[in-house]
């Protein structure tokens, strides 16, 4: 179905290398029901140190910086961060929403690793999400696959170099595109930097959670972190969201082998109160046009949104 009424941004191509500043929506009126300034988390480094506490952060970059403080290390080194658990667990990776009572723990970078794979189809078999802050991971290995045969390469690693080019600020779509777009039949080189693991929490290699399980945050009010403006104090996704969420979150590994629920959840939310397709792409180019996404991509979106009202889902 064609877009007819949309305002595409055609200067951004898909192939942009420009960084996303924010995947967050225009900022909302804080919440008259708490001041998310005074709130202050309890986290951990994932692989084990003293517990600490970290407050007045407005998003993910914020809360690395705080974290990087407590404990004394620089922001860089942090891969990604899980709630209430230290395994890097797929499931529980932290995105724009925060339980008010959750535990932050910060996985930070390990051993690093060069592999080399001869690509002998078309599809490698990995979905590639990021932390927001540049640092782009491998969220889930599908079973079977090219890469699935390739031992050493694991859910929570960091891609670094794709043929000894370095990707390390590169976002998740970005990656993804590069991995896609390399030539069949080749041999291709990935420098890798997989989570510091203390020795006593040494786990087999796993292909990532399944999603049905995936929870955007825990408790009845959640922080929600914002780029641009404060972050707000806000009731959780209701079920209905949650199901619109992940369901575009499923979308977004179809079309552009990423998962990102924080990206998934800013979908669902361009398209509250639209009423058309139209008016909804109009909203994501002018919220997050860096994207390029295509119109069949945007059509699927808002019918996803639209059977998640409709209890379709």
């Amino acid at each position: 179905m064609p877009l007819g009424l949309r305002s595409r941004k055609k200067d951004k191509a898909k192939e942009s290398s420009k960084l996303v500043e924010s995947e967050a929506a225009p900022a909302a009126p804080p919440a008259p029901a708490a001041s998310a300034s005074r709130l202050q988390f309890h986290t951990q480094l994932a692989h084990g140190s003293p517990t600490g506490r970290v407050e007045g952060f407005g998003s993910a970059r914020e809360l690395y910086a705080k974290i990087a403080e407590t404990f004394r290390i620089h922001p860089a080194e942090i891969m990604f961060c899980t709630l209430n658990t230290h395994k890097a667990d797929m499931d529980k990776l932290l995105g724009a929403q925060i339980g008010l009572e959750d535990f932050i723990f910060a996985h930070i970078k390990g051993q690093r690793k060069e592999v080399e794979i001869l690509k002998t189809d078309d599809v490698l078999g990995l979905t590639i999400t990021d932390n927001g802050t540049g640092c782009a991971f491998i969220k889930r290995i599908k079973e079977g696959s090219l890469m699935d045969r390739i031992k050493m390469v694991c859910v929570g690693d960091h891609i670094e170099t794709i043929n000894g080019k370095n990707v390390s600020d590169c976002r998740h779509y970005e990656v993804a595109k590069m991995l896609k777009d390399l030539q069949k039949d080749q041999v291709f080189k990935l420098e890798l930097v997989e989570p510091m693991k203390a020795f006593e929490k040494l786990e087999p290699r796993s292909k990532g959670g399944t999603l049905p399980e995936a929870k955007i945050s825990r408790g009845r009010e959640t922080l929600r972190l914002r780029t641009k403006g404060p972050a707000t104090v806000e009731e959780m996704p209701s079920e209905v969201e949650e199901k619109a969420i992940k369901k575009v979150d499923e979308l977004l590994e179809t079309y552009m082998g990423i998962r990102d629920i924080e990206l998934a959840a800013t979908m669902v939310e361009a398209g509250r109160d639209k009423k058309n397709p139209d008016e909804f792409a109009v909203a994501l180019d002018e919220t997050l046009g860096d994207f390029a996404f295509p119109d069949e991509f945007v059509f699927d979106v808002w019918g996803a949104i639209g059977d998640a009202k409709q209890g379709r889902l």
